[in-house]
């Protein structure tokens, strides 16, 4: 999955609206109109190929903006603000995170778990939502930093089940 699925789907289990959208980007650091925001969450020519309903699909398909990186990480910082408040830098830290070079879907992880105060226990009752059984070792070696011994990297399937379950928990 892309940065733009992740967004996609994200916004889709947690029903972020357009505006909010926005104003999550602006707090990230990233001014997008409502309109680029929309642009970033069409689908992606590389994801046309999957048959999902949470799709958002517009007539201007050919027109997208792709979510690299650094804009994906600056929305989930913003989303960090959006749902716990502006935290008062101390006086050895910068107001915005720096970037770290880590695989989208465990960034992906490690960010939800702070913007909803989310506890491992939590975190594996929603994967189990979704049917998926994570233990508590497999999600310590998910959460982890980047050249830990024991770091692993999320694939695909546990981030797609994870927003899969936060879908169902927020949604219904």
């Amino acid at each position: 999955m892309d940065n733009n699925d992740l967004l996609i789907r994200l916004r889709y289990a947690l029903d972020i609206k357009n505006t909010d959208m926005v104003e999550i980007f602006k707090l990230g650091g990233i001014e997008l109109s409502k309109d680029e925001v929309l642009k970033v969450l069409t689908k992606t020519p590389e994801s046309e190929e999957e048959d999902d309903s949470i799709w958002i699909d517009h007539e201007d398909n050919d027109d997208y903006i792709k979510a690299e990186d650094e804009l994906f990480e600056a929305f989930l910082n913003g989303f960090i603000i959006f749902k716990r408040g502006r935290q008062d830098p101390k006086s050895d830290q910068a107001n915005l995170p720096e970037p770290v070079n880590e695989r989208s879907n465990n960034l992906l992880l490690k960010k939800v778990k702070i913007a909803l105060q989310l506890t491992s226990e939590d975190m594996l009752e929603i994967w189990d939502l979704a049917g998926v059984t994570v233990t508590k070792g497999e999600l310590g070696a998910l959460l982890r930093k980047i050249g830990h011994k024991n770091y692993k990297e999320c694939g695909d399937r546990y981030a797609r089940n994870f927003l899969k379950g936060l879908a169902i928990k927020y949604r219904n």
